[in-house]
């Protein structure tokens, strides 16, 4: 690579619009962190050259939704925005008019298939709000069902990576509204093989920060082995598509 390319590639990074999809906000209960209020997660995206941040709460995910969804009333909604946490229910959160929520069964100890989910979740595809659902939170198999039984609800699932890409790979094989983010695709070219197998629109960039890296997926995104237009959806385009910022 030249120097003058090199030049080119950089002013490309600088311009297109870097969204993390995947952010927590908050104090968390083992470590001290810069995100543990919305000034200082600011300044951890001014660092790293992202423009926004969808945040759900710390203590929405490790104490009561209730509690951390309304937290997130501090953010800043020209760089943070809001992500609720919502549980199925009469135990449950209200609901929530959010473009994007996160569920979280395995923390809360409720099932994704049970019959409050699906009433839930067939909610959220009606009002085509997308989900943000950890890897780690559910099983292969709860997703497949859920995406069977509600084919036009977009979920975005996180926290991916090396080990379940032959089960990742056949669930959006066959739910094309299922997309995946950027924070633990660390492998060699594993964001390109997504990226050419599915499109770019179903990879959206983010870090799961501070619980996992967001140094490592940003410098990622500025040396993918992609067409810029591919690029920009990855960085940025495609989350703001789905928070219903541009058009689809």
């Amino acid at each position: 690579m030249t120097a003058r390319d090199l030049t080119a590639q950089e002013v490309g990074a600088r311009a297109m619009t870097v969204v993390d999809i995947n952010r927590l906000l908050g104090p968390l209960p083992y470590e001290e962190v810069a995100s543990r209020d919305p000034a200082g997660l600011v300044g951890e995206l001014d660092r790293l050259r992202i423009d926004t941040a969808c945040v759900v709460h710390t203590h929405a995910l490790y104490g009561d939704p209730r509690d951390g969804n309304a937290a997130l009333k501090e953010a800043d909604g020209a760089r943070l925005q809001p992500v609720p946490v919502l549980i199925p229910g009469p135990l449950g959160t209200a609901e929530s008019d959010a473009p994007l929520v996160r569920l979280c069964p395995a923390e809360h100890r409720w099932s994704l298939t049970g019959a409050h989910a699906l009433t839930l979740a067939a909610a959220l595809a009606k009002a085509r709000t997308t989900v943000l659902l950890g890897w780690e939170s559910t099983t292969a198999a709860e997703i497949h069902q859920l995406a069977s039984a509600l084919p036009m609800l977009r979920i975005v699932l996180t926290g991916t990576g090396y080990r379940s890409m032959r089960e990742l790979a056949e669930l959006m094989d066959h739910h094309v509204e299922l997309s995946v983010d950027t924070s633990t695709l660390a492998g060699h070219l594993q964001v390109e093989w997504f990226a050419g197998r599915y499109g770019a629109r179903r990879v959206l960039f983010g870090t799961g920060a501070p619980v996992t890296d967001d140094a490592g997926p940003r410098y990622q995104l500025d040396t993918l082995e992609l067409p810029e237009a591919d690029t920009a959806l990855i960085a940025g385009g495609n989350a703001l598509r789905l928070l219903g910022v541009v058009d689809p």
